[in-house]
């Protein structure tokens, strides 16, 4: 809109106040008496050039204000007021300020999170053409080895369902439902669902969960890191014969859950980065397969749940990675008030 017509259009109420104002004056002095009609006339034209100087004067004044509604912004920038005048085009200027920094943050955090997505479904695509290919030529063979037909298939299931935690992350918080779990049933699920990756690497679960044990937490999005948990201290457990200890202690602060291997263990150096996105490492460089999602989203879990997340490792000795659940308690457990999670009722 011209500048010109928003500013008469905006004052147009006050223009009319003053000309009714000025009649009011004028009837005043009629009815007080006074018939003189060239003073009438003469206060009424001072009137009428006082207001067109005080408005002429206001619009000098909102000029840049008015410029920025009557260019067509090629850019957030633009819409930005360059040269404030007056009081309240500063506060508008500030509160655009305010706004635009937000809109710019917004903006980071979106074209971040897209990069952070291309990125992974691009690494996720070139590791599934391995599996892919082991299946073809296994196909291929007279006598197919089923054994090696199904860690290919488990190396896909794995692979989709990074995927689609990886997408699920983005809408935790409408995805999220808290209940009261017996730690050890859920536990002993995990282990059971992975008892094959388990036998593959020749590598034994150990299990010390007190019964008693109750926390409140999502058990769905609990199952998917303490998986990736169990994924990892097999996976960097080169040798055959070794362990996998999971864990429950109860802290000044709540029960604790550890997992703990007697893998490779991570250099110190990588130890405080773990948990960056498509962050490797030199661990990850040696089996050629990680994504560097793992341990991120596992992170990003547990900050949203609220769950503190801890990792301790030593080079040739294995790591603990442990979840404090600061609600967590030790109580009687007989199967009625709190959830056994003795099955997933939802899939991922």
């Amino acid at each position: 809109m011209n500048k010109y017509k928003l500013f008469i259009k905006e004052h147009a109420s006050f223009l009319l106040f003053q000309l009714v104002l000025l009649l009011f004056i004028v009837l005043l002095f009629w009815l007080d008496g006074a018939r003189d009609w060239s003073t009438a006339v003469y206060a009424i034209l001072m009137g009428i050039m006082l207001t067109f100087g005080y408005l002429l004067a206001k619009f000098i004044t909102r000029r840049s204000f008015y410029e920025v509604f009557e260019r067509e912004p090629g850019r957030m920038e633009d819409a930005l007021i360059g040269r404030p005048q007056t009081p309240e085009h500063r506060m508008t200027a500030q509160y655009m300020r305010k706004l635009y920094r937000l809109y710019h943050s917004d903006v980071q955090k979106l074209d971040a999170a897209q990069q952070r997505q291309l990125h992974f479904i691009n690494q996720w695509v070139h590791q599934m053409k391995t599996p892919i290919s082991v299946l073809g030529l296994l196909l291929q063979e007279e006598e197919i080895d089923r054994k090696s037909f199904h860690e290919e298939l488990d190396r896909l299931q794995d692979g989709l369902d990074a995927v689609l935690v990886n997408a699920r992350l983005e809408t935790f918080e409408d995805d999220m439902r808290i209940e009261r779990i017996v730690l050890e049933d859920l536990v002993r699920q995990v282990v059971t669902e992975h008892k094959r990756l388990f036998i593959t690497n020749g590598v034994f679960p150990e299990i010390r969960v007190d019964t008693e044990f109750v926390v409140a937490t999502d058990p769905k999005w609990l199952k998917i890191i303490l998986g990736q948990f169990i994924t990892n201290s097999v996976k960097y457990t080169f040798e055959k014969g070794r362990k996998v200890y999971v864990t429950a202690d109860r802290t000044g602060q709540g029960i604790q859950l550890t997992v703990k291997d007697e893998g490779i263990g991570i250099p110190e150096t990588d130890v405080k980065r773990v948990t960056r996105a498509f962050f490797t490492g030199e661990n990850g460089r040696k089996t050629g397969e990680s994504t560097g999602m793992g341990l991120y989203i596992a992170s990003e879990v547990c900050g949203r749940l609220g769950h503190a997340l801890t990792i301790e490792s030593k080079v040739g000795e294995g790591t603990a990675v442990s979840v404090l659940f600061s609600n967590g308690e030790a109580v009687e457990n007989d199967g009625t008030e709190n959830r056994r999670v003795i099955g997933s009722d939802e899939n991922l």
